[in-house]
């Protein structure tokens, strides 16, 4: 007798079984390991039958739109803009099971011991360790960047260690320009020390900086290639990547995530959640990479107690099957150790520096512009 399969059946949230991923996709066995293999499908162990395989749900959607699409070069190009499919070969980083990934090395594990400086020597394949001191006098990272960028050599044709070097010399602007006191010293500690917290609170900086130094092809990260592959210098991509991080919806994001915690102050959390969903976005909830909850999040929640405001919102969340995301996480991280209030912000945009500079070196080495088609659509021709 032939199985029925309920292709709809999801075996834990957000994940499927083979015969239903299969019949999602309609395609034999083979090909679905093929998609695995290549990282097109993530896959996991299934917890009750551990010698069985779980396919991720949105992955295993995400290509069955495409089959039904059907392979015309405009409508792919199209649907790659917005959480689409891969559209860069990198070897920095990806997202894997559920947790991110520094060239092979599980970040949040990183996030127990690394310093931002071990990671950028990671990120950057250095052959030494990574030193981030530097003297500025400008209190803005975007005029810390500018006014490197206004003097520094292009990245074309230069060696690696040579833009390396831009790296460090432009991160460490950023350290020193985003409060960090003066020294050798990491620069979490240093940090520390500028933001007046104690020992717990710059260890909480340091566990930021490692979970938030890459994400593979983010807005930020996708404007510093677009720089780097110019030719544009180390300092110039980093200030690309940085005007496309203030934006609200990227690293600005903990800004509403405080809005949505003083709204459910004043009207109760499921009031508040219920007018933010009605507004089409739940900031500090949810991410389409993390459909089993954050990683990164949680690795610096345990490590910042809740207030009651942020822990009634996060119930109130809980309960309607929302996870908090990085952003929820630095402002409780923020709130629990006394840092500034933009600190989210601060942490945002140093720890993802590194990350930044690591991709423009990539996409330096290529040699290649990227300079994608526009689908034009405006009035005919006169």
């Amino acid at each position: 007798m032939t199985d029925t399969i309920n292709i709809d059946a999801v075996v834990a949230a957000g994940w499927l079984e083979r015969r239903a991923a299969l019949a999602r996709l309609g395609v034999r066995a083979q090909t679905l390991y093929a998609y695995v293999s290549r990282g097109r499908v993530a896959v996991r162990p299934d917890p009750v039958d551990p010698r069985r395989s779980l396919y991720s749900a949105a992955d295993v959607d995400a290509l069955a739109a495409r089959r039904a699409r059907g392979r015309r070069a405009s409508v792919i190009a199209a649907s790659a803009i917005a959480w689409g499919e891969p559209a860069v070969a990198t070897s920095i980083s990806t997202v894997r099971h559920g947790r991110p990934i520094y060239r092979g090395a599980d970040a949040i594990a990183l996030a127990e011991h690394a310093t931002l400086e071990a990671v950028a020597a990671l990120l950057w394949e250095a052959d030494g360790p990574v030193r981030l001191s530097a003297r500025t006098t400008a209190t803005s990272p975007l005029a810390a960047l500018a006014a490197l960028a206004d003097r520094a050599p292009p990245s074309t044709g230069r060696p690696v260690d040579a833009l390396r070097g831009d790296a460090a010399r432009a991160v460490a602007a950023l350290v020193r320009a985003l409060g960090a006191a003066g020294g050798a010293a990491p620069a979490h500690a240093r940090l520390g020390r500028g933001w007046s917290l104690d020992d717990a609170g710059a260890d909480a900086v340091r566990r930021a900086l490692v979970v938030l130094a890459d994400h593979e092809l983010n807005a930020s990260t996708f404007a510093a290639r677009v720089a780097a592959s110019t030719g544009a210098s180390i300092a110039a991509c980093l200030l690309a990547g940085l005007a496309t991080l203030s934006g609200p919806r990227h690293g600005g994001a903990a800004d509403a995530v405080a809005a949505l915690v003083h709204h459910a102050a004043r009207h109760g959390p499921v009031a508040a959640l219920a007018d933010a969903r009605t507004r089409g976005a739940l900031p500090g909830f949810g991410h389409p990479l993390y459909p089993d909850g954050d990683s990164r999040a949680a690795a610096l929640l345990a490590h910042a107690p809740l207030d009651d405001a942020l822990a009634e919102l996060r119930d109130a969340a809980a309960a309607r099957g929302e996870r908090p995301n990085v952003d929820f996480a630095l402002l409780a991280l923020a709130r629990a150790h006394g840092m500034p209030p933009d600190a989210p912000f601060r942490l945002f945009a140093l720890g993802r520096s590194v990350g930044w500079a690591a991709h423009a070196m990539e996409q330096a080495a290529t040699g290649q512009l990227i300079r994608p088609r526009a689908r034009y659509e405006g009035p005919p021709l006169r």
